[in-house]
């Protein structure tokens, strides 16, 4: 069983993996000032929760887009584990093609949902990540990364907009019942919600006119789930994407 870790700049997403199934998956706050002892409690309370037999875990991998948090959590995980975790950076096979100006600027996360996608479907591709920042990831028909878009997160979006506007509230991801709200918050609900998905289904147009060709739309991370039901585009919600990237990347590097 290998444990899978994604650092993001909101949440830590852990899973355990044995062979292709994700045995179970958790998130935990990603938090500059825990020490490297209280994230080895954590892990150690997650493993409780779910029955996980420490024993069973046979090594490691960490994707991380939060710098100071990779050496804390590496530490932990042997900590608990007794397994120096694998990072995905440089030197780590991925078998990914970057075709970009500058490869290694390329973030963990990014690579991961490319390895994963390009194993599990179709390309041409084009993978949506909905975190602190909506990313999207475009691969072409012969599996080459060529490039993707950022843009603000959803919840960054929201923050921003609460805190600069003094009248308007702080509001929950639920979508409302109209596009057309008919007061304050499910006007803000509506902006957020019908607005990323036609943001989504816009770039999927204008992504899929520079390639000529139609592609295979995934969607993963945490506030995906709240906008793809809304997109008129067809999109595939796989919210263990980066998990099953993790796993192919280490099953690369280790040769199990």
């Amino acid at each position: 069983m290998i444990l899978a870790l994604d650092i993001g700049n909101t949440n830590i997403v852990i899973g355990c993996i044995q062979d292709t199934e994700i045995v179970f998956e958790g998130r935990l706050a990603s938090d500059r000032d825990k020490t490297m002892d209280e994230y080895a409690i954590s892990f150690k309370t997650l493993f409780d929760i779910y029955k996980v037999d420490i024993k069973r875990i046979e090594g490691a991998i960490i994707s991380s887009v939060v710098p100071p948090l990779t050496n804390p959590l590496k530490e932990a995980i042997y900590k608990v584990t007794g397994h120096k975790p694998l990072v995905v950076g440089p030197g780590i096979k991925t078998g990914l093609n970057i075709l970009m100006d500058n490869p290694g600027q390329l973030g963990a996360d990014l690579v991961v949902d490319a390895v994963a996608a390009i194993h599990e479907y179709q390309a041409p591709l084009i993978v949506f990540d909905m975190g602190t920042a909506t990313t999207c990831s475009v691969i072409d028909k012969n599996n080459n990364y060529i490039g993707g878009i950022i843009y603000p997160g959803m919840k960054v979006a929201e923050e921003a907009l609460s805190s600069k506007a003094s009248q308007l509230p702080f509001i929950s991801f639920d979508a409302p019942k109209r596009v057309i709200g008919k007061n304050t918050v499910d006007c803000m609900k509506s902006g957020m919600i019908h607005g990323n998905a036609a943001m989504i289904d816009g770039m999927i147009d204008r992504i899929e006119e520079e390639l000529q060709e139609r592609a295979t739309v995934i969607a993963t991370g945490g506030l995906s789930k709240c906008v793809i039901p809304y997109c008129k585009r067809e999109i595939v919600y796989d919210n263990d994407l980066l998990l099953k990237g993790l796993i192919l990347i280490y099953k690369k590097n280790i040769g199990n």
